[in-house]
């Protein structure tokens, strides 16, 4: 079996900002090699999450308000009597979502559905440089 890791670099806005990562994912898996296999994407911070869905502006923005609803801004969280950085809602929202995604591979591409593209969402209240992880296995 073939192992092969890539990073994915950017800056977000903070709040809940949402990044497409498809391409850059599948870019990795390209360089690698792999017809067949998985391909994991990791985010090392406390405040981001990674998951799938259909990349509109509608779904965005109802996304974005499912984690208000869920995990409201403007009230006190624990976490800040610990941190005094405001950001409870985003290390709750985070822990919700998940920090990685792993995704098939087959004949070198990523198997998603036509409408499903990879996102990373940046739940801090402040923007941030992102670095995904993106680990690549399989033959």
């Amino acid at each position: 079996m073939k192992t092969y890791e890539g990073d994915i670099s950017f800056d977000t806005k903070g709040y809940c900002d949402i990044v497409e990562v498809t391409t850059r994912v599948q870019k990795i898996v390209d360089e690698s090699g792999v017809v067949s296999g998985l391909v994991c994407v990791f985010c090392a911070g406390a405040t981001g999450g990674l998951t799938t869905v259909e990349y509109e502006p509608g779904l965005i923005a109802d996304l974005k308000a499912l984690f208000e609803r869920l995990v409201p801004n403007g009230i006190e969280y624990e976490h800040h009597r610990y941190h005094l950085d405001g950001n409870g809602p985003g290390h709750v929202r985070a822990s919700l979502l998940g920090p990685s995604i792993s995704v098939p591979i087959r004949d070198g591409r990523l198997t998603l559905g036509h409408w499903q593209q990879v996102i990373f969402i940046d739940f801090d209240n402040r923007p941030r440089h992102r670095e995904l992880i993106v680990q690549v296995l399989g033959e």
